[in-house]
């Protein structure tokens, strides 16, 4: 029981603290699966779809009164219209890739050679994108261009292989059709929201046979830490992004994938 609990809090502070960063939540989660045994047995496969909301809410909670700002202006204001369109129009292609290949994606991508191989290849995108000298054209999350909108939810796509990213894959996206560090890395937030929520709710309707047997301390254990982790991640990134780029998050992704290579080798 005691184990249970240490792996639920590292892995609720794993899940908060990489969730909303260019690092890949899922690839670490991988990880640690595979190095180290941190496997969800226990409790049942449900566990990390469950600790997942609680960086969600994380993220909810934060962003809830420019959320209801931007509700209560629906009716009136043609830009919330428009930015709300532009947030469906860029979740529209994962929901609908993740609804149909769902099952492909588990069997044949969630695999630890493909996670440290794509940890280092976004890794050095990241280098690479920090380093263009950019001259970005929009600076607010909530006016880019429809077409903008839609091909940062196309770059969400490659997100579904493991160890890419969701948020690399958008915040990069966004950097390259003209947005400015903080508001492309703030849109990977607005994203998020539809994005995580969608999956949450697939997940658990497929898991939901183990739901009714889960040990409630161990999933509250985790939860709690992916909330307080995610809550501290949403509150610092931005600024951190805006003042120092994402160098640091780049050579944290080709550290652990080089090791993690290193690791899969030494083990054959």
């Amino acid at each position: 029981m005691l184990f249970d609990l240490f792996k639920a809090t590292v892995l609720g502070i794993v899940e908060g603290l990489t969730e909303f960063i260019p690092v890949s939540s899922t690839g670490h989660l991988l990880l640690l699966e595979h190095f180290f045994g941190f496997d969800d047995d226990a409790f049942g496969k449900a566990f990390v779809v469950l600790i997942q909301l609680g960086a969600i809410l994380a993220l909810l909670s934060i962003y809830f009164t420019r959320l209801w700002t931007i509700a209560m202006a629906l009716p009136s204001d043609p830009a919330a219209r428009r930015f709300v369109i532009g947030v469906l129009i860029a979740f529209l292609p994962a929901a609908v890739i993740g609804a149909l290949a769902y099952s492909h994606i588990k069997a044949v991508l969630f695999n630890v050679w493909i996670v440290c191989a794509m940890l280092i290849v976004g890794g050095f995108v990241l280098i690479w994108v920090d380093r263009l000298e950019l001259k970005p054209r929009h600076h607010e999350a909530t006016r880019f261009s429809l077409p903008m909108y839609l091909g940062i939810g196309i770059a969400q796509c490659l997100s579904m292989v493991p160890g890419v990213s969701r948020s690399g894959a958008t915040i990069v996206a966004a950097m390259l059709l003209g947005a400015d560090r903080r508001s492309a890395a703030e849109f990977s937030f607005y994203l998020a929201m539809p994005t995580m929520l969608g999956a949450f709710v697939y997940e658990v309707y497929k898991s939901r046979a183990e739901l009714s047997g889960s040990n409630t301390v161990i999933i509250a254990a985790g939860f709690a830490t992916s909330f307080v982790a995610g809550w501290i991640v949403v509150k610092t990134f931005l600024d951190y992004v805006s003042r120092h780029g994402f160098g640091v998050f780049a050579w944290w992704r080709i550290v652990i994938g080089t090791l993690g290579l290193i690791g899969l080798a030494l083990a054959r």
